[in-house]
C-alpha cells in the first residue's frame, strides 16, 4: 500500500487588529499589544507620532519639528508584529470588518478582527470654516510651521513699510481662544517679540508689538478653574498681553477681525497675523460609525461610546482619545494614552478566553492639567493641589520631557529648552517662502514667471 502524500497544514490565521491614528492612543494601543499573538496594521494620515502639546513651540521657534514628531514606522521598528501603514481612512465597514483607506489616488481595504479607532480631533471653527484660511489653527506640524511662516514675516513685512497704519496691523498678533494652548501661544509670541527679536530689526521695535487674547469666556483658562486663571492672566497682562474676555469672534478676514463683545456691541481689531485656538471637531468617522450603528455623537461630533470604550452592538470596535466621548475624561494626551492601553488590554484578555459581557468599565486616573504662560512660569493642577509660577514650570518641564517618545528626542529638545530659556535665543526661526507666503514651490515658479514678462518694473519705496 502506498503512502499518501502529505498535505502541508496551512498555517494559523492570528487574530487581526488594525490601530487607526499614530497619536497617543493609537501609539500606546500598539505597544501595549507587542507580545500578544495578534497581527497588527496600524494606518495613520502621516508619517510621524505627534506630541501635539509642543505644537505651539514649533510655531514660536523654540523647538524644531524632528523633535516632537519621530517617525512612526522608527518607534516601531523592533515590534515586529506590527506593520505601518500610510493613508487616510475614508470608510471602515463595521458589518464586513473592513478599513476602507485612500493613499494618492489608490483605494485599500484593511479586514480586521479587532479595530481601535484613535484619528484624534481637528480645529473647529464653529461652522465658519471660511476662517481657516486667515485664522490657522494649531492641530498639525503644517499647522505650526505655517504659523511660524506668518508671525515671523509679519515682523519681516512690517520692516519694509512706510505706512504706520500697516507697520500697526502687522504687529498686532491676535489669539483666538484662551485655553491652554491660546495662553501658551500669546506667551511666546510676547516673549519672542520682546526679547529674541529685541534690536534686530533697525526701522520697527518688536517689543511694540501688540499680543492680543481673546475668549468669548468670561475667563482665561476654564478647566484649570478660576484661582490659576487669574495667575495665568495676571502674568500674561504684565508681560504686555492684552486680554479681552466675553469677546466673541464673528468674522474674519485678510486684515483683521470682528468682535462682538458680552454687551452686544460690534467692533474690528486690524490684524495681519491670527492664531485660532478655540474649539475643536472630532474626525468625520464619527459620523460614519453613527451611520452604520446605534451610536450617538455629540456637539463636537465626538463618539458615545460604552463604559469599555466600544460602540453600541459592536464589541471588538474601541474608539479611544479625542473621538470619544466620556463622561470625566478630558480631551487631553492622557485620557488618549490611558485610553488606548485599556483597549489593547481588553484584546489581549479575550485572546485569552475571558469574556467580553464581563468587561470592568474604562476607568480615567486624572493625572492632572498643566499649562505654561511664558519662561519659568505656569500653572498646574494636580488632583487638589493648585499651584503656578517657577515650581509648576518645573513640573511642566519634567513631565513632557517624560512623555517625549525616544531618547534623541529629549536630549535634543532639552538643549533647545536650554538655549531659550537661559540665553532668549531660539534656533528655529527659518522659514521658507512657502510658509511665509502659502506658496508651493510650483506656483512660486508660476508666479516668477509672471513677473518676469511684466515690462513695467514696480519700486517699493522703503
Amino acid at each position: 500500500m502506498s503512502a499518501q502524500p502529505e498535505v502541508a497544514a496551512e498555517p494559523r490565521r492570528r487574530h487581526q487588529v488594525v490601530v487607526i491614528g499614530s497619536g497617543f492612543g493609537g501609539l500606546n494601543a500598539v505597544k501595549k499589544l507587542k507580545r500578544a499573538d495578534v497581527d497588527i496594521k496600524l494606518i495613520a494620515r502621516t508619517t510621524h507620532h505627534l506630541f501635539q502639546p509642543l505644537l505651539y513651540q514649533v510655531a514660536t521657534g523654540i523647538i524644531s519639528e524632528g523633535e516632537i514628531a519621530p517617525a512612526t514606522r522608527v518607534i516601531l521598528r523592533k515590534q515586529r508584529n506590527v506593520q505601518v501603514l500610510l493613508g487616510d481612512v475614508t470608510r471602515i465597514d463595521l458589518t464586513n470588518k473592513v478599513v476602507v483607506s485612500e493613499l494618492l489616488g489608490h483605494v485599500y481595504e484593511t479586514p480586521f478582527d479587532s479595530l481601535i479607532i484613535a484619528a484624534g480631533a481637528g480645529q473647529s471653527y464653529f461652522g465658519n470654516d471660511q476662517f481657516a484660511e486667515w485664522a490657522p489653527g494649531m492641530k498639525s506640524i503644517d499647522d505650526a510651521l505655517e504659523l511660524r511662516g506668518r508671525i515671523l514675516s509679519a515682523f519681516e513685512r512690517a520692516e519694509r513699510s512706510s505706512d504706520p497704519a500697516r507697520r500697526s496691523k502687522l504687529l498686532t498678533f491676535t489669539v483666538i481662544g484662551a485655553g491652554p494652548t491660546g495662553v501658551e501661544m500669546a506667551g511666546q509670541i510676547a516673549e519672542m517679540a520682546d526679547r529674541t527679536l529685541k534690536g534686530t530689526f533697525r526701522k520697527i521695535d518688536p517689543t511694540k508689538a501688540r499680543v492680543i487674547l481673546l475668549d468669548a469666556s468670561p475667563a482665561v483658562l476654564p478647566p484649570m478653574g478660576e484661582k490659576l486663571g487669574q495667575r495665568a492672566a495676571a502674568r500674561l497682562e504684565k508681560m504686555g498681553v492684552e486680554i479681552q474676555l466675553g469677546a466673541m469672534v464673528t468674522d474674519v478676514d485678510r486684515n483683521g477681525l470682528m468682535v462682538k463683545d458680552h454687551d452686544g456691541t460690534e467692533r474690528r481689531i486690524e490684524s495681519t497675523c491670527k492664531v485660532w485656538s478655540a474649539g475643536v471637531s472630532a474626525s468625520p468617522l464619527g459620523r460614519d460609525l453613527a451611520e452604520q450603528s446605534d451610536v450617538e455623537l455629540d456637539r463636537a461630533g465626538r463618539v458615545k461610546v460604552l463604559p469599555d470604550l466600544s460602540v453600541p452592538g459592536h464589541p471588538n470596535v474601541f474608539v479611544v482619545g479625542d473621538m470619544a466621548a466620556v463622561d470625566g475624561v478630558p480631551g487631553v494626551a492622557q485620557g488618549a494614552i490611558q485610553g488606548g492601553k485599556y483597549a489593547a488590554n481588553l484584546i489581549r484578555a479575550e485572546l485569552r478566553g475571558a469574556d467580553p459581557a464581563q468587561r470592568e468599565p474604562f476607568q480615567y486616573l486624572d493625572k492632572g492639567s498643566m499649562a505654561t504662560v511664558s519662561k519659568f512660569s505656569a500653572v498646574a493642577k494636580i488632583g487638589p493641589l493648585e499651584f503656578s509660577g517657577f515650581l509648576a514650570w518645573l513640573a511642566w518641564l519634567v513631565l513632557h520631557l517624560v512623555y517625549l517618545v525616544g531618547f534623541k528626542s529629549k536630549i535634543s529638545t532639552l538643549l533647545s529648552w536650554a538655549m531659550t530659556f537661559l540665553s532668549d535665543a531660539r534656533s528655529q526661526l527659518t522659514i521658507t517662502d512657502q510658509q511665509a507666503f502659502g506658496r508651493t514651490r510650483m506656483e512660486q515658479l508660476e508666479v516668477f514667471a509672471t513677473e518676469a514678462q511684466r515690462a513695467e518694473v514696480h519700486r517699493v519705496a522703503n
